[in-house]
C-alpha cells in the first residue's frame, strides 16, 4: 500500500515538472520570436496555438487598451461578439484586478466564459482576456491561469514595446523633416538686407516653430527693374518648404521670360495646383518696379496688402486676385499700376504680424498699424522694422501664434 502511494506520489511529481517545462518551453518560444521582431500577427497565432493545443482551451478573447475603450485583437471559439458588446465587458470587470471566476456571472454574455484574466500596469488596465470551454482539474487551475496571465502579459509587454518603437521612429523622422525643411528655407530667404542707389531693403522672418510657411524674395530683372514677392505657403514642415523651394524656382523661370504679371500669376496658380492637387494654397503680393519710369507694377493674391507710404500718408495695394492653387482657373485678376514718389516707403508682411494674441487691453489691428506706418514710414527700413516690433513686443504685447514676415523697401 505504501510502495503504491509512494508511486502515485512520484508519477505526480513527474507530471507536474513535465507540465512546468512545457510551459518553459512555450514562454522560451515566444520570448525567442519577440526577439527575432516577429510579426504581431504571428505572435497571436502562436499564442492561439499554445492555448488550444496544451491548455485545451476552447474559447479566447484577447481585449487591449486603446485610448480608453478596449478592442478585440485575438479570438477564437464560440459566437463571435460585436466589438461593442466585448467592449461594454470591461464595466462589469473593472473592479477585479486578478484571475476570476465568471461561472454563474449575472451578465448574459460573461457566464458564457470560465474565467476572465487581467493585465495591469501601475494600476492601470493594459489588457484583458476571457476564456471559455475550460475544464482543468482544481490542483491545477490556479497554476495554469497564472499561466495564461504570464503569457499574454509577455506579448502585451511587446506590443507596447513595438508601438514605443514605432513612435520614437516616426518622433526622429519628424525631427529630420523638420532639420531639412529648416535648410531648405535658409536657402530660399537668404535676403536680410539690401542697400543701392535707387532701393534699400531690410528683411525679418519670425518663425513661430522651427518651419513656418511663409516666402519672401528679392531680385533685380535688369538694369531698370527689380521685383519682390512676399507669400504664405498654407501647411508647415518639408511639404511646404519644398513647395516653397518649387514656387520660388517657378517664379524666377517665368519672370525670365514673361514681362506681364498677369501672365505671371496665372501661370504659377496652374503649376501649384498641378504640384499639390488642390491641398494647398498660397497667398502672395508680387510686385515690379522701373526706375526710370517710377512705375509700380502689383498683383495681390488673397494676401494682407503692402501699404505704400509717401508724404505722410499711406495706402494699401489691394487689387489682384484670390489665392493661388486654389481654382483651376483665377475667376479674376486686376493688375494694379502705381506711380512712386522719391521717398516712398513699401511696407509688406505676412498675416502672422495681425494674428497676434494680446497680453495687454492695447488693440491691434490694420487700423492700427495704418496709424504705425504713417507715424514712421519716414524711418529707414531696418529702424521701422525694428521699430514695429519694439511696439508689438512692449506696446501691444502681442505673443506669436504664427510666423511673421516682414519686408520693407525705401524707394528713392
Amino acid at each position: 500500500m505504501q510502495n503504491n502511494q509512494a508511486s502515485s506520489g512520484e508519477d505526480e511529481l513527474i507530471r507536474l515538472l513535465l507540465k512546468r517545462q512545457s510551459e518553459l518551453n512555450s514562454l522560451l518560444e515566444v520570448t525567442r520570436a519577440i526577439n527575432k521582431n516577429t510579426p504581431t500577427a504571428t505572435l497571436f497565432q502562436m499564442l492561439e496555438v499554445i492555448l488550444k493545443n496544451y491548455l485545451q482551451i476552447g474559447k479566447f478573447r484577447f481585449m487591449i487598451e486603446k485610448s480608453g475603450s478596449f478592442s478585440c485583437i485575438a479570438k477564437y471559439g464560440g459566437a463571435i461578439e460585436s466589438p461593442i458588446v466585448l467592449n461594454n465587458t470591461w464595466k462589469q470587470l473593472s473592479k477585479l484586478k486578478a484571475p476570476s471566476s465568471l461561472r454563474d456571472h449575472t451578465d448574459k454574455v460573461l457566464n458564457t466564459y470560465n474565467y476572465f484574466i487581467p493585465i495591469y500596469h501601475k494600476n492601470k488596465a493594459l489588457a484583458f482576456a476571457l476564456i471559455g470551454d475550460f475544464n482543468i482539474a482544481d490542483d491545477m487551475l490556479s497554476n495554469d491561469l497564472n499561466f495564461v496571465q504570464t503569457l499574454i502579459n509577455v506579448i502585451v509587454v511587446a506590443l507596447e514595446n513595438k508601438r514605443l518603437f514605432r513612435e520614437r521612429i516616426a518622433a526622429e523622422r519628424f525631427q529630420r523633416e523638420m532639420e531639412l525643411a529648416v535648410e531648405v528655407q535658409n536657402m530660399l530667404v537668404p535676403l536680410r538686407e539690401h542697400k543701392e542707389k535707387c532701393v534699400e531693403v531690410d528683411a525679418k522672418y519670425l518663425p513661430h516653430q522651427d518651419i513656418g510657411g511663409d516666402y519672401y524674395d528679392f531680385f533685380r530683372l535688369n538694369e531698370n527693374e527689380f521685383m519682390w514677392c512676399v507669400a504664405d505657403v498654407s501647411g508647415k514642415g518639408i511639404s511646404a518648404a519644398l513647395l516653397m523651394a518649387n514656387f520660388q524656382a517657378s517664379l524666377h523661370g517665368l519672370v525670365a521670360i514673361e514681362d506681364d504679371l498677369t501672365t505671371v500669376v496665372e501661370r504659377l496658380n496652374k503649376i501649384v495646383i498641378r504640384n499639390t492637387k488642390g491641398e494647398r494654397f498660397i497667398t502672395l503680393f508680387l510686385a515690379k518696379y522701373n526706375e526710370r519710369t517710377r512705375k509700380l507694377c502689383y498683383v495681390n493674391a488673397g494676401h494682407n496688402p503692402t501699404i505704400l507710404y509717401a508724404d505722410g500718408g499711406a495706402v494699401q495695394l489691394k487689387l489682384g486676385t484670390t489665392m493661388i492653387g486654389a481654382f483651376d482657373e483665377l475667376p479674376f485678376l486686376n493688375e494694379g499700376e502705381i506711380d512712386v514718389d522719391p521717398g516712398s516707403l513699401l511696407f509688406n508682411y505676412t498675416d502672422g504680424l495681425m494674428d497676434l494674441e494680446s497680453t495687454s487691453n492695447k488693440s491691434w489691428d490694420e487700423d492700427k498699424m495704418m496709424e504705425y506706418v504713417i507715424d514712421n514710414g519716414h524711418l529707414d527700413p531696418d529702424a521701422f522694422n525694428e521699430g514695429l516690433m519694439h511696439h508689438i513686443n512692449n506696446v501691444v504685447k502681442g505673443k506669436l501664434i504664427d510666423d511673421i514676415t516682414l519686408l520693407t523697401l525705401r524707394i528713392t
